[in-house]
């Protein structure tokens, strides 16, 4: 692991970790494709899988240098920081955004994953893709069609909830966002982020910590045995998510934009869906070139 190298790269990072938690916030779009398509990926899941139960007999033998070193620490900060300002800022006009201009919204982010696909397929093979790619493509729609749950959220469900969206979140093309709209959890984490209710953020934070440490140190031994599979599944999960992003919904059906007026009463805004997508995939342009120098 090495040091942030200067504020620059602090600053990118931190940016990076906005753009993570802006993603989080919207079900159907997953941090770890923000984390891929800036170059970060493979750097994040070193840093988490570096933790383990012998961390803290480096933190006690070799001082808190080397633990800082190991677990790439200054990364995992910066980032964490960006996350937590992109979840607060963006938790708050999500909800104005999504009820007065959501199929712009939708747009961009539909633009943004599809430009993504090409630059995770592109580290893969054509065999492997028509294997592991379809497998990954039918997991997120099938888990993108499920039927959220309805019951009342309780403090075991967020911690639950917490740990299975934490092991989406580190995957490209599955939401942890949209795990937690399947479970029922979505809004009312929302509700708390919006008003500071801190028992119910500690129990999906606790349920987070759960889940990336048990399932990120079996992702990064993957990705580093089997890259070939973990791309096509990865590029798979990317293009089934698509399914969840698509600009006109009705009752969570997707529909062609006259059928959305016809249903709706709502302008579909195709001009603006348009150029929002079209920024989307600018979007992608530029991330993932100011993404190259932090891949280490």
């Amino acid at each position: 692991m090495t040091r942030l190298r200067g504020w620059r790269e602090w600053l990118g990072i931190v940016a990076r970790g906005v753009a993570m938690g802006m993603a989080e916030v919207v079900p159907g779009v997953s941090g770890g494709t923000i984390a891929f398509i800036t170059g970060i990926y493979e750097r994040l899941l070193n840093a988490l899988a570096a933790f383990s139960p012998s961390s803290p007999r480096v933190l006690l033998r070799d001082g808190f240098g080397a633990f800082h070193r190991t677990h790439d620490l200054s990364f995992l900060a910066a980032l964490a920081l960006g996350m937590i300002v992109g979840l607060i800022i963006f938790a708050r006009v999500l909800g104005y955004l999504l009820d007065t201009h959501g199929p712009v919204v939708w747009g961009f982010i539909f633009g943004l994953i599809t430009a993504s696909l090409p630059r995770v397929a592109l580290r893969t093979t054509l065999p492997s893709l028509a294997t592991f790619g379809i497998a990954g493509a039918f997991l997120a729609v099938f888990v993108a069609t499920l039927a959220p749950t309805s019951s009342d959220p309780t403090y075991p469900r967020f911690l639950i909830g917490g740990a299975l969206a934490a092991t989406a979140w580190i995957l490209p093309g599955i939401s942890g966002s949209l795990v937690l709209v399947l479970l029922g959890l979505w809004e009312p984490l929302i509700a708390a982020l919006n008003t500071a209710q801190l028992d119910i953020i500690a129990a999906t934070v606790a349920g987070m910590a759960i889940g990336l440490l048990s399932f990120v140190r079996l992702l990064a031994r993957s990705l580093e045995r089997y890259p070939g599979a973990v791309f096509s599944l990865l590029t798979g999960l990317m293009a089934g998510s698509l399914v969840r992003l698509w600009p006109w919904r009705v009752d969570d059906t997707m529909v062609l934009p006259a059928t959305y007026r016809a249903s709706t009463g709502d302008d579909p805004m195709i001009a603006w869906v348009a150029v929002a997508a079209c920024l989307g995939i600018a979007a992608i342009t530029v991330l993932a070139k100011s993404g190259q120098p932090a891949n280490h």
